[in-house]
């Protein structure tokens, strides 16, 4: 199963994994500007990557 993954490298934690079957890369990036918002005021660095499980 393959899932994006929202990391935050400040404090070096995840922030939040979605499934690439329900949610494409525009809607992680909506996802990050709205629930993750706060991570990014801050002036932290939010990156979002590829996170497979098998």
């Amino acid at each position: 199963m393959e899932f994006r993954e929202v990391y935050c490298s400040n404090c070096k934690k995840v922030l939040g994994r979605y499934n690439t079957k329900f949610y494409n890369e525009e809607k992680v990036g909506e996802l990050v500007n709205t629930t993750h918002s706060t991570h990014i005021r801050k002036g932290h660095q939010v990156n979002i990557r590829k996170f497979e499980k098998n």
